[in-house]
């Protein structure tokens, strides 16, 4: 198992890590959106998400004890591999509209969310996972918004602060990235919270089906 970064449960004094079950997008796609960032992110506002984040959570865990890693490797393993495809909309979605504080890709697929309603009901069964309220939205966070307030010190952690005020939106997408493409691998993640931005390191993942030839 990777190295992990814990902290302190309340009162409980058990190692804890922050961890969310996503899918994983092919190389290509991956390429094909970073390519798009440096193009289409003009607005000094905006803050691109790395090739690395770039990915759709399925369901986000929160901190959970370290010790309860290993079931939850076995239950994404006992998930049945299926071709899960997916479809971005042309124009970035602001999150919230009004002032956003991050631009995410929507990536329609009934595929998607067929598989976090059972990962979502397998993982509430033993109590590593608390479902969201809101129905589930397959997506990809693109880039996130510049807060007002100043850049931390070094080795400090950002406070929060209003998102700043986006005079240019992200531009829509090229035509390569609205062509329906699969994702390779559901797979677990462990996220490290760094002043620079979360850094996930992979801790298990299950390959999915994809069309011969298509890179992962």
């Amino acid at each position: 198992m990777a190295k992990q970064r814990s902290k302190t449960a309340q009162g409980a004094g058990d190692a804890t890590a922050r961890l969310f079950v996503a899918l994983d997008l092919p190389d290509p796609v991956r390429d094909e959106i970073a390519a798009w960032q440096a193009r289409a992110l003009t607005d000094s506002a905006l803050r691109a998400m790395r090739p690395q984040a770039l990915h759709v959570t399925l369901c986000f865990l929160s901190h959970r004890s370290v010790a309860a890693i290993p079931r939850i490797e076995s239950l994404l393993r006992s998930v049945r591999p299926r071709p899960v495809e997916l479809c971005f909309e042309p124009q970035p979605a602001p999150i919230p509209k009004g002032r956003p504080g991050l631009y995410a890709l929507a990536a329609e697929s009934e595929a998607a969310r067929a598989l976090q309603g059972e990962l979502s009901e397998l993982l509430r069964s033993e109590r590593l996972y608390k479902p969201d309220d809101r129905p589930f939205w397959p997506h990809v966070t693109v880039a996130r918004v510049r807060s007002e307030r100043a850049a931390p010190e070094r080795g400090e952690r950002r406070g929060k602060g209003r998102p700043r005020r986006v005079k240019n939106p992200p531009a829509a997408l090229p035509k390569a990235l609205v062509e329906p493409f699969k994702a390779v691998r559901v797979a677990l993640y462990l996220s490290n919270l760094k002043p620079q931005g979360a850094e996930y390191e992979r801790l298990a993942g299950v390959d999915l089906p994809s069309p011969t030839g298509q890179k992962r």
